[in-house]
């Protein structure tokens, strides 16, 4: 038997076109100087911000220091009057527990010297409740 006849594929006549084989990409973006200009320009105003925020906060820091100078003298003398009024409560407290005793002097200091010693906290609150002391030796620490 006889092999039937087969049309084989042929090119065109004159040939195929020529293949594109190079990459044709569109430019995307902003080339590599631009973009290195662009940063160099976040970096100026950052370290701008960052100069005119740290002037700022110095002022304001100066601001709050002249406060508390101010009020240092005020805040001294209500601690000195606090401590006043808790050294005449002991001394009170003192002569009402010690009249019974021969030769006790009330308020008699413990230093021999004349200049003002600041008492301790355990000299004030000697006689007063032991949550009294806690209180004012570590105050909202306590509660931590």
């Amino acid at each position: 038997m006889a092999a039937p006849k087969v049309k084989q594929d042929m090119a065109p006549p004159g040939g195929y076109g020529p293949v594109d084989y190079k990459r044709h990409l569109p430019r995307r973006g902003l080339s590599g100087y631009s973009l290195f200009a662009l940063g160099i320009g976040s970096l100026l105003l950052g370290y701008y911000t960052l100069i005119k925020w740290n002037r700022e906060r110095r002022r304001l820091l100066i601001e709050d220091l002249e406060a508390r100078i101010a009020l240092m003298p005020l805040l001294q003398a209500e601690s000195d009057r606090r401590t006043l009024r808790l050294l005449r409560q002991n001394l009170d407290e003192e002569a009402k527990i010690m009249k019974d005793v021969p030769g006790w002097k009330v308020g008699e200091s413990l230093f021999h010297t004349d200049r003002w010693v600041p008492p301790t906290l355990d000299e004030l609150y000697y006689l007063r409740p032991a949550a009294e002391m806690d209180n004012e030796k570590f105050g909202l620490q306590y509660y931590v």
